[in-house]
């Protein structure tokens, strides 16, 4: 007698004549909803570990995405104070137009690092049959999602309550920027995930180079509509720099963005995504584990 592994090998039986025992065999969903639920809670489980990576307790990672947001908005603060800004060039909040582009930059930049080092092909975790590419990318982009939501409401709450009530136009759009904002952060880091396999080092410093430079080319620090038309190509080609953008249009009742497209991140995003997605599954057929051997 002989037995099926599950993966196609044919095995000599053991044990009494007549029985057939099974060595491995993957398990397997029987319908379409099974299997998404399964895959569901694969992407859980994996964000909930990228999330402990961090930090082993969970309530201290939050107070530390929390205390890094704080700081960046008191170095711009203190930038302003140091250049004479004083108040918003749009009538309204001075603080909540810097937490408006500290919010979408943080995390643009923070979602396109994770996604754009979530796994590699000689990484542990790319071993377990279970996981795979596409959930492990979910899970690093959910992770930064989860970790930013909470810091950005943790620190509007604080601003509400001990500071000045928050006064919001259109919160729905303000919250599709944020999400947008996100979403073009995961599909820029896909195509930095794609060029990873072929120079690992290489594709670390182009990460890096792109979060400093939106430092500056996003516009957080400014207002599109007052930007020079010299200096406006420099930034016109920037989804993020379109987002903030529209971002403080749906904040402020009194600025209407009028040089950027509210739907040029969305285009830019999937186009960026299916870059990414041709440049992974070519270097998926190419790739080997001793690309990383002199890394």
């Amino acid at each position: 007698m002989v037995g099926h592994n599950g993966l196609g090998k044919r095995l000599p039986a053991t044990g009494n004549q007549g029985q057939v025992r099974i060595v491995f065999s993957q398990r397997q969903s029987g319908t379409m909803l099974a299997a998404a639920g399964r895959r569901l809670g694969l992407i859980y489980h994996q964000t909930v570990y990228n999330l402990r990576n961090d930090h082993r307790n969970a309530i201290v990672g939050l107070l530390l995405t929390v205390a890094q947001s704080a700081i960046f908005l008191l170095a711009f603060l203190a930038i302003y104070l140091v250049m004479g800004v004083r108040q918003s060039p749009i009538r309204g909040d001075f603080m909540l137009y810097m937490l408006s582009g500290i919010f979408m930059f943080m995390i643009h930049v923070q979602t396109t690092g994770a996604v754009a080092g979530s796994h590699s092909v000689s990484g542990g975790l790319g071993k377990h049959e279970p996981l795979s590419p596409a959930i492990l990318i979910t899970a690093a982009a959910l992770a930064v999602l989860y970790r930013q939501t909470i810091g950005c409401i943790a620190i509007l709450w604080l601003y509400h309550v001990s500071i000045a009530p928050l006064e919001v136009e259109f919160w729905p759009g303000c919250l599709a920027m944020y999400l947008l904002s996100w979403l073009s952060g995961a599909c820029i880091g896909v195509v930095f995930l794609g060029i990873r396999p072929w120079s690992p080092r290489g594709s670390r410093l182009i990460t890096t180079v792109f979060q400093r430079v939106n430092m500056f080319a996003s516009g957080k620090m400014f207002v599109g509509n007052l930007v020079p038309g010299l200096l406006l190509p420099w930034f016109m080609w920037n989804p993020l720099f379109h987002i903030i953008d529209q971002q403080r249009g749906f904040l402020f009742i009194n600025y209407d963005p009028l040089r950027t497209d509210p739907f040029y991140g969305l285009w830019f995003s999937l186009a960026a995504l299916m870059l990414g997605l041709l440049i992974n599954f070519t270097t998926r057929r190419h790739e080997s584990l001793s690309w990383g051997a002199a890394d």
